[in-house]
């Protein structure tokens, strides 16, 4: 059924002029028929029996300057609102052209000289290229997606065919979201035209075990649990972050939520509960946070539906999240003790966590190896990185042997992330209109639920 299965447009060496070939033969023939319907009434009156052209001559009427006049108007305006109103197809055609040049520029080909004999036998033989071999790619575009397929031979092109990333991403200006390798060919998955695939807040939504963020792009914690969000100031991740806070209130997972520098995430703590600033408190929230996820495991074993290899979500238990800002400023305030300690229940939490439905919402402006040793960095398997990163802070979020290629634009809650797949593709964090209130929205949403703050706590209990 594979073999079947439909792969796309074959990529040939003639579509290296692919869009003007079809520019050129698609205006060309709607420019004759157009001429011919306007003046199709002269054609009819002309004695084509007796018509020489060598005796009648090639006569132009201001009539006949008019309809070449419309004819061409006709084809500009076609040409325009295909442009206008088409611009996929004809970003396929160019996409295609595209690729052809690749693999002709790249000499990825067979091709054989041949001589060609002339009329005459004595003049010197001129000799061209014939092309006998092409690799086979096809091309398709599916929803927004590009899928480009190579097949793999094993020939002497197959390591220049499976790798051809860098290339496709910035040729075709797509971002890679998935690399898959088949039987007998490989696949490249592009996200076509990365910003049209933004979604506001109000489109964010948690449910099954994942959380959508862009309309191609979801986070499924469930499977690939954590979150690691590097920015810095201005990057927009403030806002994500509150973005999540106020999806994830949509449901009935509990949130517990740490800012060391008692800044806009510390504020919530008017209208949720479990929200700390304080040293004190913050190392208190993490080891009871650890606490609670190793009395959930326990009580999981002993349920009456407990089966091995199932979660939470199984036995209807209620995700748990711990959402960190500022993390690497936090353990620059602590002792070597205290850091180490603190850590040490980290690491548990990351590493045990999945199963039971705690997970770690991290986010800090560079994520140093030194707060993040012993592998916990590799355990966070969704990690975003948004705003103005030096190309070292983006080798400590993904990876020092990352060959991706950054580039900056000036559009705040843009970034680069990694949703669990190995894939670095282009993000935008959801939208928020202007005038948007966090604290009054994430309180109404606290009082649905019935969550009541420390602080109204205490003065009920007065």
């Amino acid at each position: 059924m594979a073999l079947l299965k439909y792969k796309g447009k074959r990529i040939r060496a003639s579509d290296r002029y692919l869009v003007y070939r079809f520019c050129a033969g698609t205006l060309l023939s709607l420019f004759v028929a157009v001429l011919l319907l306007l003046n199709m009434g002269q054609l009819m009156r002309t004695d084509w029996e007796h018509f020489s052209l060598l005796d009648n001559g090639l006569t132009l009427s201001p009539y006949n300057f008019i309809t070449i006049l419309i004819a061409t108007g006709v084809c500009a305006l076609v040409a325009f609102l295909f442009y206008r109103f088409c611009y996929d197809s004809f970003k396929k055609l160019l996409h295609r052209q595209k690729l052809a040049r690749m693999i002709l520029e790249n000499r990825w080909y067979e091709a054989e000289t041949q001589k060609d004999s002339g009329f005459f036998t004595d003049l010197q033989s001129r000799s061209r290229e014939k092309i006998v071999w092409f690799p086979k790619m096809y091309y398709q575009m599916e929803k927004g997606l590009l899928h480009i397929r190579c097949e793999i031979t094993l020939g002497k092109y197959q390591d220049q065919l499976l790798r051809l990333e860098d290339k496709l991403e910035s040729g075709l200006y797509c971002e890679l979201t998935d690399k898959t390798l088949h039987d007998g060919y490989v696949e490249y998955t592009l996200l076509y035209d990365m910003i049209a695939n933004r979604i506001s807040i109000d489109e964010v939504k948690a449910e099954h075990g994942s959380l959508r963020l862009m309309k191609n792009l979801v986070w499924e914690y469930d499977k690939l649990p954590h979150a690691l969000i590097a920015g810095g100031t201005g990057g927009g991740k403030t806002y994500f972050l509150l973005t999540i806070i106020e999806a994830l209130l949509q449901t009935d997972a509990q949130l517990y939520i740490l800012d060391p520098k008692n800044a806009d995430l510390a504020d919530l703590g008017t209208v949720l509960p479990n929200v700390y600033h304080t040293k004190e408190d913050m190392i208190a929230c993490v080891n009871a946070f650890y606490d609670g996820m190793v009395r959930r495991s326990e009580e999981m074993k002993q349920h009456k539906n407990y089966k091995t290899g199932e979660n939470y979500a199984y036995l209807g238990l209620p995700p748990c999240f711990l959402v960190f800002d500022e993390y690497v400023a936090f353990f620059e305030m602590l002792g070597t003790k205290e850091s180490m300690s603190l850590l040490s229940q980290l690491k548990k939490i990351v590493m045990l966590g999945r199963q039971a439905g705690y997970f770690l919402i991290v986010a800090c402006q560079r994520p140093d190896a030194k707060y993040f040793s012993d592998g916990i960095r590799d355990n966070f398997n969704f990690r975003v990185g948004l705003g103005r990163i030096s190309e070292l802070g983006y080798g400590m979020l993904f990876g020092s042997d990352v060959k991706k290629q950054f580039f900056q634009k000036p559009i705040k809650g843009r970034g680069y992330c990694d949703v669990g797949t190995s894939v670095i593709s282009e993000f935008y964090t959801p939208l928020v209109p202007k005038g948007h209130d966090f604290l009054q929205t994430i309180g109404t949403l606290a009082l649905k639920r019935g969550d009541v703050p420390h602080q109204r706590k205490e003065n009920t209990e007065e």
